[in-house]
C-alpha cells in the first residue's frame, strides 16, 4: 500500500502522523511510505531521518495525495485538504465530527473513507487511540490552568499547591475518565486541594483506590457542581460521550458563581465543549475572559508538547496502521469490529450511528 504523512497545518500542530520508527515498519513490511517535506521538523524528525527509514520525501502535500492510497494524519484534515482526498482515499486520523458540520459535510462529498481514531475501540470498550492524548491533555490541563492563575496572566494569583501557612487551590476535575485522573494526578502532585466529580459508582470506587484518600471522589450532581464552584480557583472539564457531542455540564449561570480570577480548561473542547461558556480557541489565542472567569479552550492542547504527543501517539496507531496496510483496509475493517468502529464516514455516507445522530439536524 501507497502510505501518505503530511505535515499538519492547524495553528500550531506540530505533531506527525507517523515516527520515523513507525514509517520503517510500514515500509519493511513492503508498503511505501510518503512523508512531506518537513512534517516531522519541529519534533526533532528531520527529512533525513524519515529517508533513513525508507520514506521518500514529497515536495509538497498535492504530491502526496496524489501518491497515496491511505493518509495517515494527527488532527482533523483543513478545508485544502479535503479538497484533496478522493473516493480511493483512506483518512485515518482524529476527526471530531459531531459538533462540525462543515467537516462532516465535506469527507462525505469527498467519498473517502474516513477513519477516526477517537472511536476505535478495544474488546474492554476503551478508545485506545484516544487515551494518549488524554492523558497528555489531562496532565497539560493542570499545567495551562496554574499558568493563567498567575496575576501576570490575569488570574487570581494563587499557588496551586500553596506554602507554608497558606492554603492550597482548589481543583474541581469534572469527569473521571483518563483525562481526568491524569488532571488530578497532576493537581495532586502540586499540592492542591482535588475533588473529583463523575456520575459512574464504579468508577469513584475505583479512583478511590487510585488516589487513597489524596483527592475527594463525588458523585457529580448540579448540587454538587454549584457548591464546588464558588471556591474553585481551577475547573477542569474532561466529560466525554463516544462519538458524541459533549454534554454541557456547566452552564453559563454556574460559571457565574465563580471567583473573579479563576480559570476554566476544557479538554472536551474538540467534541464541542463541557461548559456552555466554551468556545474553541488556538495557542496563538488560547484564552479569553467570561464574567472574570479565563477560559482555556484549545482544541489541539497536545500539540504544546508535540515530541511526546507524536511518540505516544504513533505507538498507539501504529498496529491499527499495519492492519489497515496489510490486510488492506476491507478486509482489516470486516475482521476487526474494534477498528471498524473507527469508521465515520464512507462511500459518501455517515456510517456512524452516534455521528448519524449528531448530524441529524446539520446535514
Amino acid at each position: 500500500m501507497r502510505i501518505g504523512t503530511p505535515k499538519e497545518l492547524k495553528n500550531r500542530e506540530y505533531r506527525v502522523g507517523l515516527t520515523p520508527q513507525g514509517a520503517q515498519e510500514l515500509v519493511r513490511s513492503g508498503h511505501n511510505v510518503f512523508v512531506e517535506t518537513g512534517a516531522g521538523d519541529m519534533v526533532g524528525f528531520s527529512d533525513a531521518l524519515y529517508e533513513s527509514a525508507g520514506c521518500t520525501i514529497s515536495a509538497n502535500a498535492d504530491d502526496l495525495f496524489d501518491a497515496s492510497d491511505m493518509i495517515i494524519k494527527v488532527k482533523e484534515p483543513q478545508p485544502v485538504e479535503i479538497a484533496r482526498l478522493q473516493p480511493r482515499h483512506t483518512l485515518f486520523t482524529y476527526l471530531h465530527l459531531a459538533p462540525d458540520p462543515e467537516q462532516t459535510r465535506g469527507l462525505v462529498n469527498s467519498g473517502a473513507t474516513c477513519i477516526a481514531y477517537e472511536t476505535v475501540t478495544d474488546r474492554f470498550g476503551r478508545l485506545p487511540l484516544l487515551t494518549p492524548m488524554s492523558e497528555v491533555a489531562g496532565r497539560l490541563s493542570v499545567q495551562a490552568g496554574a499558568k493563567y492563575l498567575e496575576i501576570s496572566n490575569g488570574g487570581s494569583g494563587t499557588l496551586l499547591g500553596g506554602v507554608t501557612g497558606v492554603a492550597p487551590g482548589n481543583v474541581l476535575v469534572i469527569g473521571g475518565g483518563v483525562a481526568g485522573r491524569n488532571a488530578a494526578e497532576m493537581a495532586v502532585g502540586l499540592g492542591a486541594n482535588v475533588t473529583i466529580l463523575d456520575r459512574s459508582l464504579d468508577r469513584l470506587r475505583e479512583l478511590d483506590i487510585i488516589f487513597a484518600g489524596r483527592a475527594q471522589c463525588l458523585y457529580s450532581t448540579s448540587s454538587a457542581i454549584e457548591t464546588l464552584l464558588r471556591t474553585a480557583d481551577l475547573v477542569v472539564g474532561a466529560v466525554l460521550l463516544p462519538g458524541s457531542a459533549a454534554p454541557k455540564v456547566i452552564s453559563a449561570d454556574q460559571i457565574a458563581l465563580m471567583k473573579p480570577g479563576s480559570v476554566v480548561v476544557d479538554i472536551a473542547i474538540d467534541q464541542g465543549g463541557c461548559f456552555e461558556t466554551s468556545r474553541p480557541t488556538t495557542h496563538d489565542d488560547p484564552v479569553y475572559d467570561v464574567g472574570g472567569v479565563i477560559h482555556y479552550c484549545v482544541t489541539n492542547m497536545p500539540a504544546a508538547v508535540a515530541r511526546t504527543s507524536t511518540i505516544a501517539l504513533s505507538n498507539a496507531t501504529l498496529p491499527f496502521a499495519m492492519a489497515l496496510a496489510n490486510k488492506g483496509i476491507d478486509a482489516a475493517i470486516t475482521s476487526d469490529p474494534h477498528l471498524a468502529g473507527g469508521v465515520n464516514v464512507a462511500g459518501g455516507k455517515i456510517v456512524h450511528p452516534e455521528i448519524i445522530a449528531a448530524m441529524k439536524n446539520s446535514l
